[in-house]
């Protein structure tokens, strides 16, 4: 039986510890080449414009030659206006990426020898960078879609009397929300031609207030092409698929994979890592940021035949074309995210 890739050698082509050891030189041109592929011909953020710029050494800056602009190599990003060393921000990105089921901010708190507020924010920016462009969608193919809830059970009252019946509509955690998944599977010339290209190719989530048939209709419109073989489970919120969709269906109080060969696997392996990060690492949630856990778990998963090395270059450069003019920009002095990107 072949070693599984992960287990392998060519898995592992980045450590923490060569990022830690980066120089404030080797970091420098590390992440210009990330960025512009050169120290020389850089890009201005202001006019966009690539050049090669006047370069401020003492300053470590470029002055555009157009616009008289001076930048950085963090202007523009996620990074902008950074306190820390750019070896940080670099080394929290490799911390990020190795972690398989996600980190915590505590826990890169420590890594980092940094405030927890740093870490906290710091993280999510990562995350931020990592929203998927849903306009390079629509999934075709075979696609697995599938729901689960968060924050669906409080904790119960110490005394048996005072206990409620949370089933009842009126009792409902009022906090509680769902994530959708669709998945889009490999076709069989992708396995013909890489035969460890297997199982989910696509993923994309979905922050949800429950698995209805308006909320499922809505998104497979708009992000699955019509015809499409999907399959799901017996839940009656996926009925009216069928008249647009090949809809092929598993009933899991009988069985969790039919005789026919029909299963939704692929949504359900996804949420085994997604609870995984939710009990195991994170342990909360806000409601606000769901979309942003829920994307970083689909990132993960879309990633997984990726070595480690690809993946960071891949996370950096998502970082530095992120703008700095988003929900983590001024967190801690109040700049937070007024509503849920919830799909009604």
């Amino acid at each position: 039986m072949a070693q599984h890739f992960l287990l392998t050698s060519k898995a592992r082509t980045l450590s923490p510890i060569q990022i830690a050891r980066l120089s404030d030189g080797e970091a420098f041109s590390m992440l210009c080449g990330i960025r512009w592929g050169s120290e020389k011909n850089v890009v201005c953020p202001k006019c966009g414009v690539q050049h090669q710029a006047y370069f401020i050494s003492t300053r470590k800056q470029w002055r555009c030659k157009h616009c008289r602009h001076t930048f950085s190599i963090t202007s523009g990003t996620i990074f902008a206006n950074h306190k820390l060393p750019i070896q940080t921000y670099l080394f929290a990105i490799a911390l990020f990426v190795n972690a398989v089921k996600g980190i915590s901010a505590c826990q890169l708190s420590r890594d980092l020898n940094v405030q927890y507020k740093t870490a906290f924010t710091l993280s999510h920016k990562i995350r931020e960078s990592l929203i998927v462009q849903r306009e390079l969608f629509p999934l075709s193919g075979e696609i697995h879609i599938d729901g689960t809830y968060v924050h669906s059970a409080p904790r119960p009252k110490n005394k048996k009397a005072d206990r409620v019946d949370r089933r009842l509509k009126e009792n409902a955690n009022p906090n509680k929300r769902g994530v959708l998944v669709m998945r889009e599977r490999y076709t069989e010339q992708d396995t013909l031609s890489n035969p460890q290209l297997v199982g989910a190719k696509r993923t994309i989530t979905f922050p949800i207030l429950s698995e209805n048939t308006e909320s499922v209709k809505k998104l497979a419109t708009a992000y699955i092409e019509p015809n499409s073989r999907i399959h799901t489970d017996e839940n009656s919120a996926y009925d009216e698929l069928i008249v647009d969709y090949d809809l092929q269906r598993v009933n899991h109080q009988k069985e969790y994979r039919s005789d026919e060969g029909i299963t939704n696997n692929l949504a359900e392996s996804y949420f085994a890592r997604f609870k995984r990060m939710y009990y195991g690492q994170v342990h909360k949630m806000s409601n606000i940021y769901l979309d942003n856990y829920a994307n970083e778990i689909a990132y993960r998963e879309d990633t997984r035949k990726l070595d480690n090395l690809t993946i960071f270059n891949d996370v950096t450069s998502k970082c530095l074309s992120t703008s700095s003019d988003n929900a983590w920009k001024g967190y801690w002095q109040g700049n937070h995210r007024q509503v849920e990107r919830l799909v009604m």
